[in-house]
């Protein structure tokens, strides 16, 4: 399901301008899934795109397992792993994941448009992408300090290097650096869905669904 642009941005975590917002952690967890959900939806579009318009008959595909500058980041691999995790770990995790993304997105904004021919669609989602995902990562701030109150972890996350590699001359080279950015941000995207919405069923519904 695809999640509008309206139907996303229409739900901010606190209004603008308030002080002392107090938002249920049911309420922070609906729009944080919401969120997460939109992000990935857009990640997906968007690396779909980018491999039919860029990187048909290059190979890349078989080049960018295993590359993503999260993997210093120990994440379970799928819904059983998670389980096994503890609640704190699980969401301390969702931060350090976020936050290794903010460098990242920033620079490919700004790099996408070197790519020639870019469409507006890609331009418009990566714009998108790294705007929500700040108002994400304030999302699960607000969670994290509810649930682990005056705990909050800063500054864990995964540093990336990866600019030089998107400023390449060889064309080739620098296309492939996109891809393989674009494939890393559709599964870190899709496991922080997972995660949250694992997160959401153990802690407000307390695991009946």
């Amino acid at each position: 399901m695809f999640l509008s642009k309206k139907g996303v941005t229409s739900l901010p975590i606190c209004p603008s301008g308030s002080v002392g917002c107090q938002v249920s952690l049911g309420n922070l967890f609906d729009r944080a899934v919401k969120l997460s959900h939109y992000i990935h939806s857009l990640s997906s579009e968007m690396f779909n795109e980018f491999d039919e318009r860029y990187a048909q008959g290059r190979g890349f595909i078989t080049k960018a397992i295993n590359g993503c500058h999260t993997s210093s980041l120990t994440t379970p691999e799928d819904k059983e792993q998670a389980q096994q995790i503890h609640h704190e770990d699980l969401l301390n995790l969702v931060l350090g994941v976020l936050r290794s993304w903010n460098d990242p997105l920033l620079h490919l904004v700004s790099e996408v448009q070197s790519i020639k021919e870019a469409p507006d669609t890609i331009l418009w989602k990566a714009v998108e992408i790294e705007e929500q995902n700040k108002r994400l990562l304030e999302g699960m701030e607000k969670i994290v300090g509810q649930v682990q109150p005056g705990e909050i972890e800063n500054e864990v996350y995964s540093k990336w290097s990866g600019l030089p590699s998107l400023q390449m001359a060889d064309e080739d080279s620098r296309l492939f650096a996109f891809y393989s950015l674009l494939h890393c941000l559709r599964r870190d995207s899709h496991k922080i869905d997972n995660y949250l919405k694992l997160l959401k069923c153990r802690l407000i519904h307390d695991s009946n669904c």
